[in-house]
């Protein structure tokens, strides 16, 4: 009786101790509510460990999404697992306080009246003070409705009857709020997957379309928008991980990992808050070894290098749209070195003819932007005098030149 006694309460060591503590932990994560969004492990061994692996990757996703949260003034240390019930765009109750605070947008307002909107035009707002605490599921909307909201505010992106900033403001907000509910609700499964693909096409063609806008306070919202592209880019790389089968990759996996790599163009600051060559260490093989990587690790070798030609002529030929929307800001800073090299190196008794000066629709004016003047032989053709000490980049920067080549880009 007494050895029976012993042999119960002796362990064998630490080690199998800490062991069974860890296998209970894991237990308990793969049955809490907070991973409803993801497949049951199976029995076999091999899917044992990659369930695991899958486990550690939801549990850093989680904290993460935690992390993110308390930067965006709506964390809690331990924030519960909510599941939205609220069928419309925009909660009821906000949506009559609103109206009665004059608080609405051009797009909710009912006939232009500041006083009324409806159900069909509102969208609910982010709010940066809210907390999980706080929140009540009648306020939050459940996955369906957040798509639908999306693709509402989608569909108002290429609207013409009002400025791109007014436009870009209303979704740029309403699509902060979205993400919003979606970290509150946890929810991590493809179609999240998905919604964030959209919101990081928004930005990026934001980015795009604010640099030919003239407001005064352009430049703070262009630097918001990087801002919440970064962001969004950030969580869309950890549901990337979160959601990832053994080796297998995402359809536009491979595209929007190189956005974080032309996102480094022009700028010794770290967009991310880590290096490339640390980047790319966690980057999967696939990814690394596709086109559109290898796309963008040669521009941002170009770019650095100075070679000019190739950066320009990589650009026309193999960008796509959304990759040249990152380049695009950069590519009159290649012009202008292209113009300098060919001004401090020519021969002055041989003025540089303009047509090999390729990938720009207005040469002429480029180049009197840089400080340069143009010259004509009887036959009309013109030519750039080299060896001209006028040359300078403009103080408030280029205007908006075409880039021959990528009219099939023109929306």
């Amino acid at each position: 009786m007494e050895e029976r006694r012993s042999n119960r309460f002796q362990r064998p060591n630490s080690r199998s101790s800490s062991s069974s503590s860890s296998s209970t932990s894991s237990w308990q994560s793969t049955t809490s509510p907070s991973n409803k969004f993801f497949p049951n492990p199976h029995t076999s061994s091999k899917s044992t460990i990659n369930s695991g692996d899958s486990r550690t990757r939801r549990r850093r996703f989680s904290q993460q999404q935690q992390q993110q949260q308390e930067e965006d003034g709506n964390g809690t240390s331990d924030p519960p697992a909510i599941i939205g019930t609220c069928r419309l765009m925009c909660p009821e109750g906000e949506r009559t306080q609103r109206e009665r605070l004059r608080d609405l947008a051009v797009f909710e307002r009912v006939n232009g009246n500041s006083t009324l909107s409806s159900p069909s035009l509102a969208v609910k707002k982010f709010c940066r003070t809210i907390t999980t605490k706080q929140v009540q599921p009648s306020d939050v909307r459940p996955l369906p409705v957040l798509e639908d909201t999306l693709n509402y505010l989608l569909s108002l992106f290429k609207s013409t009857e009002h400025p791109f900033e007014v436009v870009h403001d209303f979704i740029f907000d309403r699509t902060r709020s979205i993400r919003q509910d979606i970290t509150m609700q946890n929810i991590v499964n493809d179609k999240a997957l998905h919604m964030y693909e959209e919101m990081v096409k928004f930005h990026v063609i934001s980015h795009h379309k604010l640099r030919s806008c003239t407001s005064p306070n352009t430049s703070s919202v262009h630097y918001l928008n990087m801002e919440q592209l970064t962001k969004t880019l950030t969580t869309l790389f950890n549901l990337y991980e979160a959601n990832r089968n053994s080796n297998s990759t995402y359809k536009n996996e491979a595209e929007f990992h190189s956005f974080y790599v032309l996102l480094h163009l022009g700028s010794n600051s770290q967009p991310m808050g880590e290096s490339l060559s640390v980047w790319f260490r966690r980057v999967p093989s696939p990814i690394i070894n596709s086109k559109e990587m290898c796309f963008s690790r040669r521009i941002l070798r170009c770019f650095r290098l100075g070679n000019y030609k190739r950066f320009l002529s990589i650009t026309e030929s193999e960008a796509s749209y959304l990759q040249y929307c990152i380049i695009e800001p950069y590519v009159n800073e290649v012009r202008a070195l292209a113009l300098s090299c060919i001004n401090n190196c020519g021969y002055k008794l041989h003025p540089y003819p303009l047509a090999p000066v390729h990938n720009i629709d207005d040469e002429e004016s480029f180049c009197k932007a840089c400080g340069l003047s143009i010259c004509a032989d009887e036959e009309g053709n013109k030519f750039l005098p080299t060896k001209q000490t006028t040359f300078c980049c403009p103080k408030g920067g280029f205007q908006c030149y075409g880039f021959l080549g990528l009219e099939r880009f023109e929306t």
